[in-house]
């Protein structure tokens, strides 16, 4: 492509950490792996004509390279091991393995090759695609206006918290994937460090790192995804990922994510031995009252005291939807809200985009998400849902979108 235009992401630690939490585990265990992940946009935003400048974009991500003080930071980490490190300072993207083009109108995307490569596109993808569209849709500065609003819900959380104890409230920075831009959040992470004391880290770890903040994450549904393929027994998948998880983290990074086949079935996994062994859950889809009420009474009925572990809330939250659930919960377990979109594109006149890059093949076989929200579920193959929801003992009457 030939569009004169400045990289986007200068950074290749510009992305989640749970992104490179996986990569990790994915070099160790499942080096020759494969997998496709694929755009969607679940509004009804026409995005196609996006595509070229995308591309463009994409085809820039390949002079992204670990420079010597970002290798020096993520040594200093307990989670890595140098052998992924020098790995990882070696790996340049290829955006051979991306397929982007104007489709009807619509934005296709399509990711294949390497798991442990094709694992490193999805959050600055998706980075790339929102700040391209909302400086085309906005293309005034608007990091005045994201700090403005910021000041004004933080004004209005201390307000609406004065009459409880907001000693345990805990803030995490969740906003990479569907940023503004990388100012904006840079801006907004940076205001939070400075007036607001409750937040405890950030996913992103470029933004760790330049700001000394302490990066979050642990894994995204592809994990279990991934799993539906690689266990030789379906039924057995989740628990697979589970365990492999726990090899190649066995006293950190312990907050399984919860909904890849639904919270139930999630439950009927995460016998004692996980649910003594992880640190906690994350809820991403379905009516989180309920999921806390669902992961409470589990602990309690396995004999574990729900003050030892911790809930991360991190679906479409905003301040207001997170004290709420503060309120109802505080006293009874430990509590982490993670705060993305109404973090770093929540500006007057903008309308944040809908839009997730999710797995869709393992080894050259359907993977599938089955999440507590029908509008999260994500699968083509609906034989392969029809025995997913067999092996788990699901009902057979939603349809995956």
């Amino acid at each position: 492509m030939n569009l004169a235009i400045d990289p986007i992401l200068t950074s290749i630690l510009d992305t989640d950490a749970y992104k490179l939490h996986m990569q990790q585990a994915v070099y160790h265990r499942y080096h020759d792996v494969t997998g496709t992940a694929e755009f969607r946009c679940r509004g009804d935003d026409m995005l196609g004509e996006y595509a070229a400048e995308i591309g463009a974009q994409i085809d820039l991500m390949r002079n992204l390279a670990l420079t010597d003080e970002e290798f020096v930071f993520l040594s200093g980490l307990p989670f890595f091991h140098q052998d992924y490190l020098a790995w990882l300072r070696a790996f340049r993207f290829d955006p051979r393995q991306v397929r982007v083009r104007n489709h009807n109108g619509k934005l296709d995307i399509r990711i294949t090759g390497p798991w442990r490569e094709v694992i490193l596109w999805e959050v600055p993808l998706l980075a790339v695609i929102s700040e391209v569209i909302h400086r085309r849709r906005a293309p005034c500065d608007v990091s005045d206006m994201a700090l403005t609003q910021l000041r004004q819900k933080l004004r209005h959380f201390r307000d609406a918290s004065r009459d409880i104890d907001i000693s345990r409230f805990k803030l995490m920075d969740f906003g990479t994937r569907r940023r503004f831009s990388r100012q904006v959040q840079f801006d907004v992470v940076s205001e939070l460090q400075r007036d607001f004391p409750y937040l405890i880290g950030t996913s992103n770890y470029d933004l760790a790192r330049r700001l000394s903040l302490t990066p979050v994450g642990t894994q995204a549904h592809e994990w279990f995804q991934a799993h539906q393929q690689i266990s030789p027994v379906l039924a057995n998948s989740q628990r697979a990922a589970l365990e492999a998880w726990l090899d190649e983290y066995p006293d950190q990074l312990g907050i399984a994510l919860t909904d890849c086949i639904t919270m139930d079935a999630f439950l009927r996994d995460f016998g004692d031995r996980f649910a003594t062994r992880y640190q906690g859950l994350r809820h991403d889809s379905g009516d989180p009252v309920e999921w806390g009420e669902k992961a409470i009474a589990h602990y309690r009925k396995l004999g574990i005291d729900p003050l030892t572990k911790t809930l991360v809330f991190s679906d479409s939250l905003d301040f207001d939807k997170a004290l709420a659930l503060y309120r109802h919960f505080w006293q009874r377990i430990n509590l982490v809200f993670g705060i993305g979109t109404r973090l770093t594109c929540d500006i007057p006149g903008v309308k944040p985009l809908n839009i997730v890059i999710k797995l869709t093949e393992c080894n050259g076989k359907p993977v599938a998400k089955l999440s507590d929200s029908p509008g999260k579920s994500m699968c083509q193959d609906k034989a392969f849902v029809r025995a997913l929801r067999k092996a788990f003992d699901l009902p057979l009457v939603k349809k995956a979108s």
